[in-house]
């Protein structure tokens, strides 16, 4: 454990940056699970629904540079890639 004043405060900020990065992390695996459920249950209109929210949540990520912002780009390209051959087939 740290000494110093500043290493403390630093150690506390730590543990709080981290219970919210995986708490977000945590967000964006469910909002992608929601997605890819609504896709396997065969309900176009709720994937898309479903993918707004990922979007948005994974966008949100990627600006607090939780996920790398490439990641949050794939993810969501490949999302919506389904969500359209889901509505139009």
């Amino acid at each position: 454990m740290a000494n110093h004043k500043s290493a403390i405060k630093r150690h506390r900020q730590n543990l709080l940056a981290r219970a919210r990065n995986r708490a977000v992390k945590t967000r964006v695996r469910n909002v992608i699970k929601a997605v890819r459920a609504a896709l396997i249950g065969g309900d176009a209109a709720a994937a898309e629904t479903a993918l707004l929210t990922a979007t948005k949540v994974l966008d949100k990520a990627a600006t607090k540079k939780i996920i790398h912002w490439k990641t949050a780009a794939r993810n969501i390209s490949r999302l919506s890639t389904a969500v359209s051959k889901a509505k139009s087939a």
